[in-house]
C-alpha cells in the first residue's frame, strides 16, 4: 500500500447510510444549496450559521421552544454572537426523551460489578433526586457538585440538577482534598454528592477521611449526599451535613419528571482547566450549547443514533464524561466503566466491547499506544462484530497508532481521531464517516467550526505548522469563567492574541487531504535555533522505538539559546546507555530534523501527567529551571516531578 493511500475508505452503502449524508440532504432541501459532499456542508455551516444551526435544532430533534432566530453572529468576531435568543430548552428533557423500556445505561466496574437501567428507570431516578434537591431549596442557578466515580448515580445527579436548572460540576475521586476544594470551593455548591470510595487497579480506595475534610471546607453545601460504592451503608460520622443516597432519594421515589425550560444562555455546567499553572479556571458552559454541539458530533461526525451502544473511557473529571452523557439525546445506550483500563488484564476494555456489543468505542491515544506496545491484538481474540467507530483523543494519535487499529484491532472501522478541549467541551476538528482515513490525520474541521491555522502575525498558512484558531463564533463558546466578573481573564485566555479570534493554544497544520495534524500544545512548542516544532513530532519519532515506553521533551534555556532535553522512560529490562541515546538521536534526526536532536537524553522512571492523562511539559520545565510548580494537586502523580529536580546531566 502506498504511504499516501488511505487506511480506510467507507463503502458506498456505508456513506449512503450515514446520518451525515441524510442530514446533508435535508440541509440542501431546506436551503437550496448544492451540497455535493461533507466539505460543502461544512462550508455552509460556517458561512450561513443561522440556517445550519436551525437545521440542527429541527432535524436532529431538539425538544423545546426554538424561537425564530438560531444564530445572530453580530460582527462575526468572538466571543460575540447570540444563539437561539428566543429559545426555551432543558437539557435533561432532551437527554431523557423516549423514557421507555429501551436500554438507557449499563455500568461495569473492573471487579465484575454490573448494573443496568432502562431509559424509564433512569428518568425515574432523576425525577426522584430532582424532587429531593428541590426539597433542599435547590433552584435554577444553584450549583450541584459531584466528587464521584463514573457510576449511574453521577449521571442521575447531572440529570436531576439540569432538570431543575441547577449548574452541575464534577470531578473524580482520585483528586485529593486540596484539588477538590480548589475547584468546588470557587463555585460554592449547595449540594455535594460523593462516594465513600472507589475501585482501581485491584485496590479499594476509601474516600471518607478526605470527604470529612472536603465537607468541612465547603460551608455552602447544605447537604452532602454519600453514595455507598464500597459499603452499602457507609459510615457518615464526622461528615458535615451527610445523608446516605438512598435515605435522601427514597422519600421522593415516584415523583413525576419536571423540566424547567430556560433560555439558551442559561448555565448548565462548570468544567475546570487542568490547573497545572495555578488555580483551575472554572469554565461556565451553556447546557443548551453543549446539547446542540454534541448532537452534531455524535450523530453526524460519529454516526451515533437510536439503538447504538456507546462507550468512552473517561473519569468524571474529564470533559469526555460530559460528551458521552450527551449521547442519551441521540437515544444511544451508554456504557459507563469505572476502573483501570488494564486491570485485571490489558484487554479488559475490548472484553467489554464484546460483552456489550459496542458500536462506538472511545478512548485516548495513550491507551491505543500502550495497547500496541503490550501486544494486545483484539482482532485475533475478540469478535468486535458490532463495532463501527473507534474515537481517539486526549493527545495526538501518531501514524503508528492508526496502523495499530487497522492491523490489530479491526480492519473495517471508522477511526475518528478528534481534538478540541475542555474550553469548548467539544471538538474543533473531528471524524467524518463519509470520507477516507489517512494515517496521522484528523479528517477535518467540525461542522459549524471555522477552524484555521495562522502564523504568529495572524496570517493563514498551509504547508507549515502554526496556531490553531477559530475565526467565527460557535455555540459552545463559554459564557465565561466563574468569578471573573469583568471578563478579563476569559478574554486573556482566548482572544487577546488575535483580537476577535479564538486562539486555542494548539500547534497544528493542514494536510493535502483537507485534514489536520495536531503537533502538541503551542505553549510547549520547542524553539531550537529559531525553528518551532511540536512535541508530538518528537514523541512520535521516539516512541516508535521498542526500547522506549514514552518520552517528554522541554526546552531548557542554555547559553543565550534553547536546547532540547528529552526525558525517556525505557522499556522494562532496557538501560538508557550511550548506544540507545545515539539511536534515539539518529531517529529524531531522520524523522524530524537535525535542529531538533536533543542535547541531553535523560532516563526517568515515570512521567508526570494530569488526571486526564496529558503530559505536563510546562511543569517539568518549571522544575528543571528551579521555578515552583503552582498546583501539584492537579497532577495524577505529582511525586514524579521530584525526579526532574537537580538532574546532574542538565547542569553542563
Amino acid at each position: 500500500m502506498s504511504a499516501d493511500a488511505p487506511l480506510w475508505t467507507p463503502s458506498r452503502p456505508r456513506v449512503e447510510a450515514a446520518r451525515l449524508s441524510w442530514f446533508r440532504g435535508r440541509v440542501a432541501a431546506r436551503t437550496g444549496a448544492e451540497l455535493a459532499d461533507s466539505v460543502a456542508l461544512h462550508r455552509l455551516s460556517v458561512e450561513r450559521p443561522d440556517e445550519f444551526w436551525g437545521a440542527v435544532w429541527d432535524e436532529l430533534g431538539v425538544i423545546g421552544e426554538r424561537g425564530d432566530v438560531a444564530a445572530a453572529p453580530g460582527d462575526g468576531s468572538l466571543p460575540g454572537a447570540s444563539w437561539f435568543p428566543g429559545a426555551r430548552v432543558n437539557l435533561a428533557e432532551n437527554l431523557l426523551r423516549g423514557a421507555d423500556g429501551r436500554p438507557g445505561v449499563r455500568f461495569a466496574r473492573e471487579d465484575g460489578v454490573r448494573r443496568a437501567l432502562t431509559r424509564a428507570e433512569l428518568a425515574g431516578e432523576a425525577a426522584a433526586l430532582a424532587a429531593a434537591l428541590r426539597a433542599e431549596g435547590v433552584g435554577p442557578g444553584d450549583r450541584v457538585a459531584a466528587w464521584m466515580p463514573n457510576t449511574p448515580e453521577t449521571l442521575v445527579t447531572m440529570l436531576a440538577a439540569t432538570s431543575i436548572g441547577a449548574v452541575f460540576s464534577s470531578t473524580s475521586p482520585d483528586f485529593g482534598t486540596a484539588g477538590v476544594l480548589d475547584r468546588f470551593g470557587q463555585i460554592e455548591p449547595a449540594v455535594l454528592v460523593a462516594a465513600d470510595g472507589y475501585v482501581y487497579a485491584g485496590r479499594r480506595h476509601d474516600c471518607l477521611a478526605r470527604l470529612r475534610d472536603i465537607a468541612a471546607g465547603l460551608p455552602s453545601a447544605r447537604r452532602v449526599v454519600v453514595v455507598g460504592e464500597l459499603d452499602p451503608a457507609p459510615t457518615l460520622q464526622g461528615v458535615q451535613g451527610a445523608v446516605a443516597w438512598e435515605a435522601f432519594v427514597a422519600p421522593h421515589r415516584g415523583a413525576r419528571p419536571r423540566y424547567e425550560r430556560l433560555p439558551f444562555d442559561h448555565p448548565g455546567f462548570i468544567l475546570y482547566s487542568s490547573g497545572t499553572t495555578g488555580a483551575p479556571k472554572c469554565i461556565v458552559h451553556r447546557a443548551a450549547g453543549l446539547l446542540v454541539k454534541h448532537l452534531t458530533e455524535h450523530q453526524l461526525h460519529c454516526d451515533i443514533g437510536p439503538g447504538d451502544r456507546a462507550f468512552y473511557f473517561t473519569t468524571c473529571g474529564w470533559m469526555m464524561w460530559n460528551w458521552l452523557m450527551s449521547g442519551l439525546a441521540s437515544e444511544a445506550e451508554l456504557l459507563l466503566y469505572d476502573g483501570s483500563p488494564f486491570h485485571p488484564h490489558p484487554a479488559i476494555l475490548w472484553d467489554l466491547a464484546d460483552e456489550c456489543d459496542l458500536t462506538f468505542f472511545g478512548t485516548s491515544a495513550k491507551f491505543l499506544d500502550a495497547s500496541r506496545k503490550a501486544g494486545v491484538a483484539p482482532r485475533e481474540s475478540h469478535r468486535l462484530a458490532s463495532l463501527r467507530t473507534i474515537a481517539s483523543t486526549g493527545s495526538p494519535l501518531v501514524p503508528e497508532g492508526f496502523a495499530y487499529v487497522y492491523d490489530r484491532v479491526k480492519a473495517d472501522v471508522h477511526l475518528a481521531s478528534i481534538s478540541g478541549g475542555t474550553d469548548l467541551c467539544g471538538c474543533f476538528v473531528a471524524g467524518d464517516p463519509t470520507r477516507p482515513v489517512f494515517a496521522g490525520e484528523i479528517q477535518g474541521p467540525g461542522l459549524g467550526m471555522a477552524v484555521d491555522v495562522w502564523d504568529v502575525e495572524g496570517r493563514p498558512v498551509t504547508g507549515t505548522a502554526g496556531e490553531l484558531v477559530c475565526t467565527r463564533p460557535f455555540p459552545t463558546t463559554p459564557l465565561g469563567f466563574w468569578g471573573d466578573d469583568d471578563g478579563s481573564r476569559y478574554r486573556a485566555a482566548y482572544f487577546e492574541r488575535f483580537p476577535g479570534v479564538w486562539a486555542h493554544g494548539d500547534f497544528a497544520s493542514w494536510t493535502e487531504h483537507g485534514g489536520m495534524v495536531i503537533h502538541g500544545r503551542s505553549d510547549a512548542t520547542l524553539n531550537a535555533g529559531g525553528v518551532r516544532i511540536g512535541t508530538a513530532e518528537l514523541y512520535r519519532a521516539v516512541e516508535s522505538m521498542d526500547e522506549v515506553v514514552e518520552a517528554l521533551a522541554i526546552g531548557q534555556p542554555w547559553d543565550d539559546d534553547t536546547r532540547i532535553v528529552l526525558f525517556v522512560v525505557a522499556a522494562p529490562g532496557v538501560e538508557l546507555d550511550d548506544g540507545l541515546r545515539e539511536r534515539i538521536r539518529a531517529r529524531i534526526r531522520d524523522r524530524c530534523s537535525p535542529r531538533h536532536v536533543p542535547s541531553r537524553v535523560v532516563a526517568v522512571a515515570e512521567l508526570p501527567r494530569t488526571r486526564s492523562g496529558k503530559l505536563v511539559e510546562l511543569a517539568v520545565a518549571d522544575v528543571v529551571a528551579g521555578r515552583p510548580v503552582r498546583n501539584r494537586e492537579a497532577l495524577a502523580n505529582p511525586d514524579a516531578l521530584d525526579a526532574f529536580r537537580d538532574v546532574p546531566e542538565l547542569a553542563t
